[in-house]
Order: structure tokens, then sequence, then C-alpha cells
């Protein structure tokens, strides 16, 4: 499975053991002592998810969730709480983390949560590579292919969209056609579903 498991606990028993059992689930899993560690090595490209344990020395895994989200990070996050941190962790929902687990936690519970969040960042990830392609073959449309694409998908005919921009029908199918090749599909149907399941428009 792509994506690694980022375990942040500053108990190194804990790190070590959950590092164990990611990695005899076949999940790739880093451990780090403290959340200055993490946010030291962090960047946008990471990919997988954060397992943060709520209380640690130095700056609290709330804080780091805090700093992080600031940040722009889009990693899945998964609290580790103690029975006394199951507040904060509700808060912590609120603003945007994926889940909680508390202490003491079933091994498989906590592997199936992870994987979950796994196989959403692997979606979100291919979703936004997926709209940033198509955004670029917009972008490769001259003007008047823009012009022709918006009239088809209004649901015009070739007809009308030449005495709409005053041109011969024979250009329109030129441009339709270019349009097509461009975006990839074969339809005016497939176009609009192309860029409706990006959240793009004409």
């Amino acid at each position: 499975m792509a994506g690694t498991v980022f375990v942040v606990d500053d108990d190194e028993a804990i790190r070590d053991a959950l590092g164990w059992l990611f990695r005899s689930r076949g999940v790739a899993a880093r451990g780090f002592a403290s959340a200055e560690d993490f946010l030291a090595e962090w960047n946008t490209g990471l990919a997988g998810c954060l397992l943060l344990d709520i209380r640690m020395h130095g700056m609290s895994g709330i804080e780091l969730f805090d700093r992080l989200r600031d940040a722009g990070c889009r990693l899945p996050v998964i609290f580790l709480t103690g029975h006394g941190d199951v507040p904060m962790a509700v808060s912590a929902l609120k603003k945007g983390a994926r889940d909680f687990v508390e202490k003491p936690f079933n091994d498989n519970e906590l592997v199936d949560r992870v994987l979950e969040a796994l196989d959403w960042d692997a979606k979100r990830r291919r979703d936004e590579a997926g709209s940033a392609s198509v955004a670029q073959r917009l972008a490769g449309l001259s003007p008047r292919e823009r012009q022709v694409m918006e009239q088809v998908l209004a649901g015009r005919l070739n007809k009308i969209i030449a005495d709409e921009l005053g041109i011969s029908m024979r250009t329109v199918e030129v441009h339709r056609a270019n349009v097509f090749a461009k975006m990839g599909v074969k339809t005016a149907v497939e176009l609009a579903q192309l860029l409706s399941s990006h959240r793009l428009e004409g």
C-alpha cells in the first residue's frame, strides 16, 4: 500500500511497538520522538497518515496538529489518547482530524483505522492529480476552442454555435473535434462528466 504511517510519540516503547505492528501488516512506518522532530521533516509531498500522541513533552500533539493545519498539511491525522484526553480529541475532530483511538488500543482496530486513512489519502492524491491534469488540458485550449466548448456544454447544435460565434459550421466542427481530442473525450456528455468530476468549469 502506498503511503507511510508517521508515528509521533515520545514513548520509545510505543513507537517501536507500533512500528513493528504496521510493518508486520505490510505498512511502511516511521517513528518520531517529538512533534518538533516531525515538523522539521514535514513537507507537502509526504503521503500517508499521521498517528499522533495527544500528550508529549515539548510541543503537544494538539499543537502540532494546529501548526500543520495552518501550514496546509492534508495528511489524515489519528490521535492516540488517554481516557482524560477524549474531549481534546473530539475538539480536534471538529477542526479536521480524522479519528482518535484510546489507549490501551486494540491492535487490529488501530491498523484497520490507519488502513482506511491511508486509502483516503491515496484517493485524495489521485483526485488532486487528476484535477491538475484536467486543468492543464483546459489551459491548452485556444480562446476560440473555449468558446466552442462552452456552447457545446450548453447543449447547442453546431449550426447554432456557428451563428452565435459568426463562423462557419465546418470551423465549429474542427474546433469541437480539437476540444474533444485535447480533453481526451469522445462526446459532450463525457466532457461534462470529466469537468464535473473534478469540479472544474469550462
